[in-house]
Parts: C-alpha cells; sequence; structure tokens
C-alpha cells in the first residue's frame, strides 16, 4: 500500500511539473519578451486624427505580460491569442469592445497587427487600421 501511495505522488509530481514554462509557444515567447515601441499607427492608410484620434494613444511602448495583462501606449489591459496564435484580443475599459488584431508579422525584432475597428464616437463608422511596433 505504501508503494502504491508512493508511486502515485512521484506520478502526479512528474505530471504536475510538466507544467513548465517550456510549454510556452514560440510565438508566446515572441510576443512577450520585449518591450514593443510603436513606429505607425494608420487609420484607413493615414495617420488617426478627428474621431479617430484615440488611436493615437495606442502610441509608445506596448509590453505583453505573460499573465495576460499589458500595457499599449497609453492603455492597460488584458490580451489573449486565440487558439492558433494569429490573432491577439486587447482589452481595455477605455475602448468599449475587445479589439481583435490579426498578426501580419511577429518576430523577435518585429510586430505588425492588423484590425478593423468601430469608432466608439460614431458606432456606425468604421475603419481599417494598420499598427507597427519594433523590440525596445
Amino acid at each position: 500500500m505504501k508503494n502504491l501511495i508512493g508511486l502515485s505522488l512521484v506520478t502526479a509530481y512528474l505530471l504536475l511539473s510538466g507544467c513548465s514554462k517550456d510549454d510556452e509557444s514560440e510565438r508566446f515567447k515572441l510576443l512577450t519578451t520585449p518591450v514593443w515601441t510603436s513606429e505607425s499607427i494608420l487609420a484607413n492608410g493615414v495617420e488617426p486624427a478627428g474621431s479617430w484620434v484615440f488611436l493615437k494613444q495606442f502610441s509608445g511602448d506596448a509590453k505583453f505580460n505573460k499573465d495576460g495583462t499589458g500595457t499599449f501606449g497609453s492603455y492597460t489591459g488584458q490580451w489573449r491569442f486565440n487558439e492558433d496564435e494569429t490573432e491577439i484580443t486587447i482589452i481595455t475599459s477605455t475602448v468599449p469592445l475587445p479589439i481583435i488584431t490579426d498578426i501580419v508579422v511577429l518576430t523577435s525584432q518585429s510586430l505588425q497587427i492588423t484590425t478593423t475597428i468601430n469608432n466608439p464616437l460614431n458606432p456606425s463608422e468604421s475603419a481599417d487600421v494598420s499598427m507597427t511596433f519594433k523590440a525596445k
């Protein structure tokens, strides 16, 4: 009986210790390792202006923390990958709806994301948004 309990404890330890940081995907590591500095933010191909000026607040540094929290320029909130890690969803209390972005480029030095977003000030108005970042 003691051997069975000991074997069960060893098995449980091995199963639990198998879920380590080494289980992080390459894309997760690429996204969460650097601080990203914005290079450009475009709405419909031009710098955000008018009622789209809120997008400029994404300028500056972005940090995707491993715990799913982050800072995105002036915003703070949560982020998550979709199942196949081709999209990032950003949720912040400042913008009323989640922002679901497509990852165009993700390397150790470059991040480019695109999305179509509705204007919080005029929900019937949308824009195609492109953001590029470089590792700091």
